[in-house]
């Protein structure tokens, strides 16, 4: 009696009729919109690109004389190299190496940091203290000042790149997987499995590494634009891909003389750079969000 009373008062005041409230939660559709948006977008480009280049009639290493430091046009929309090679297509060639190389970097270091730390996590002992110090060890060298070193002594190309950058790219990810497991190990469901006489590595696959995918997979998005970055700066150090192969760290070197009389010979791979970057922060910003269970909350 009292519930309708108050129903009719509500009725009576507002005019209308108060819907229930459901708190329906967003589908999926508009959960993968607000989280990839424009940067999601960018990136599916860069990658769609990156994937397709090798199929579409570019010509970046095809000597334009007349063409030489040709400004950005109708002819040549980015404009020509001081060989006369169009930018565009050597840009489009050089997106296909940034993103073999920063995957390839990420899933590498990762794989390796993972199985480290997650190993000396839940064997602990004197294995956990010998990872903990290898840890040390190369958490004692800057990174890029290492990954010079190994790509100097490795030599130039691709997979010397992706060795190099993985070499001192997996120390972040044991790091975090050690804490994850750490704190993880001692939960009911693992003491259970435990108890049960499951072995430890099928206890670490199916019982403790799904835990700590979240925090992981953040670390892995925001990997990406450092290995960007690294690539670039190791290409411009000439200890990447060698010429005539485009790349963009390569790019910006060979266009650092002629910044006063064509400067899109550095515009274009710089803003190319600094645009999957900034993109691929902005996505793993977004993901952290989403996936925090606390923010979610």
């Amino acid at each position: 009696m009292a519930d309708s009373q108050v129903g009719s008062q509500a009725w009576s005041q507002s005019g209308t009729r108060a819907e229930p409230q459901t708190g329906a939660q967003p589908g999926w559709a508009q959960t993968g919109v607000r989280i990839w948006g424009l940067p999601g977008a960018f990136l599916f480009g860069w990658a769609l690109l990156a994937l397709v280049a090798p199929w579409l009639p570019l010509t970046p290493d095809a000597v334009d004389l007349p063409g030489i430091l040709a400004r950005p046009g109708p002819d040549s929309l980015l404009g020509n190299d001081d060989l006369g090679r169009p930018i565009l297509d050597r840009l489009l060639v050089g997106a296909r190496i940034a993103f073999v190389v920063s995957f390839g970097v990420v899933a590498l270091s990762a794989a390796i940091g993972v199985l480290v730390g997650g190993i000396g996590a839940f064997t602990g002992g004197w294995i956990d203290l010998l990872l903990v110090r290898l840890i040390d060890v190369f958490l004692a060298f800057p990174g890029i000042l290492l990954a010079i070193a190994l790509a100097g002594i490795l030599g130039p190309g691709i997979d010397n790149l992706i060795l190099a950058l993985s070499a001192t790219g997996w120390v972040g990810y044991a790091r975090l997987t050690r804490a994850q497991i750490l704190a993880l190990k001692e939960r009911d469901h693992v003491l259970a499995a435990r108890a049960l006489g499951v072995g430890p590595g099928r206890i670490l696959v199916r019982h403790l590494l799904p835990l700590a995918l979240t925090p992981l997979i953040v670390e892995a998005t925001f990997g990406i634009a450092g290995v960007v970055v690294a690539e670039a700066g190791l290409s411009f150090l000439g200890l990447g891909v060698q010429p005539p192969q485009a790349s963009w760290g390569s790019m910006i070197r060979e266009g650092v003389g002629y910044m006063l009389v064509a400067p899109h010979l550095v515009l274009a791979p710089g803003v190319a750079i600094a645009l999957v970057v900034f993109s691929v922060n902005l996505l793993g910003d977004r993901l952290r969000d989403w996936l925090d269970v606390r923010h979610a909350a």
